[in-house]
């Protein structure tokens, strides 16, 4: 499976950007996906996950109401649309894919990762 991130970028505090990560390798549709984000000097963290039809997501306290994980497995792409976005958001993000449909929130249960991609919230 590959994973490809990318939509990241620098934004003004306040601001949005969306990220995508586009899959390949195995039928996207049948699988659960996530986003995850690590900071400067900080372990990697979850952010949100979505089930394999879209129709289940979970997010962490730190975004919930500013962030919005979605899919569209005709495109084999996920979605994380960030508004709000506040300068601790400034991380590199990494979309992930867990072996199932259901969603997972730890790294351990995700056997996929793609390659991150940067954003850079300035205040």
């Amino acid at each position: 499976v590959q994973l490809q991130a990318y939509g990241g970028g620098l934004v003004q505090a306040g601001g949005s950007l969306r990220l995508s990560c586009e899959a390949s390798g195995r039928t996207f549709s049948n699988y659960a996906m996530g986003w995850f984000r690590q900071a400067p000097g900080k372990e990697r963290e979850f952010v949100a996950a979505i089930s394999w039809r879209g129709g289940y997501t979970y997010y962490a306290d730190s975004v919930k109401g500013r962030f919005t994980i979605s899919r569209d497995n005709g495109k084999n792409t996920v979605y994380l649309q960030m508004n709000s976005l506040k300068p601790e958001d400034t991380a590199v993000y990494y979309c992930a894919a867990p072996p199932g449909r259901q969603i997972a929130t730890s790294q351990g249960e995700y056997n996929y990762w793609g390659q991150g991609t940067q954003v850079t919230v300035s205040s």
